[in-house]
């Protein structure tokens, strides 16, 4: 099978067409291999990382239930959030997650796995980490869709039924508790906690730190 690199594909021109707190569009104009220029419609994101948090006494891991308004109904997920800090490393970000959404802290920690969630349209990536040596701490309170995120405690062997029935169906959720699997009970090794993590999108970010939006980089 031949492959082209992305040295074959030579942006012409970018438009942004939309701006919103979170995400972004642009429509860059594109040389193909062959010649031909088309448009391609890109969703600029921050990034994101997620969390498996593992206890290690119960075999369990800390999911969160929470209402997703683009598929219209409640998910299991991991504790996750968005990399829209300016300049923070994405485990800084997965140890403030995780007290936010779990109210918990852990000693141990190293990367599962990166996943590209939705790469026909947007260059979202999401660094998944496993966390163990938890400890409970003081949840804080949330804001209103954090208010409504529900925490509970699932035996790894039954988050990966239930990612196999259909009833575990968030992307994130599926890689990492797959990836924790063939760690904790597979002897696999995973990466450090503080791999470079190549696939972060850099295009969202990098424009509003140069209109001065920042530390948080949602505050347009």
């Amino acid at each position: 099978m031949g492959t082209s690199s992305g040295q074959d594909f030579e942006v012409l021109s970018t438009e942004l067409l939309h701006d919103t707190p979170i995400i972004a569009l642009r429509r860059d104009q594109v040389r193909m291999p062959g010649g031909k220029v088309a448009a391609r419609e890109i969703v600029e994101h921050f990034g994101a990382v997620a969390v498996v948090a593992f206890d290690e006494a119960r075999g369990e891991i800390a999911v969160v239930n929470q209402y997703r308004p683009c598929v219209g109904r409640r998910l299991i997920e991991l504790p996750a959030g968005i990399l829209d800090v300016a300049g923070e490393d994405p485990l800084t970000a997965a140890k403030r997650e995780l007290y936010e959404e779990a109210g918990l802290a852990a000693s141990s920690w190293v990367s599962l796995v990166d996943v590209v969630t939705s790469p026909g349209f947007c260059d979202e990536a999401v660094r998944v980490f496993l966390a163990r040596g938890l400890s409970a701490t003081e949840r804080p309170a949330g804001e209103d869709e954090e208010a409504d995120m529900t925490l509970d405690w699932m035996p790894l062997a039954q988050a990966r039924a239930a990612a196999l029935a259909g009833q575990v169906v968030n992307s994130i959720a599926v890689a990492g508790i797959f990836a924790a699997s063939e760690v904790l009970e597979r002897g696999a090794q995973p990466r450090s906690a503080d791999a470079e993590f190549e696939l972060r999108p850099q295009a969202l970010a990098a424009r509003r730190q140069r209109e001065g939006v920042a530390p948080d980089m949602k505050k347009l």
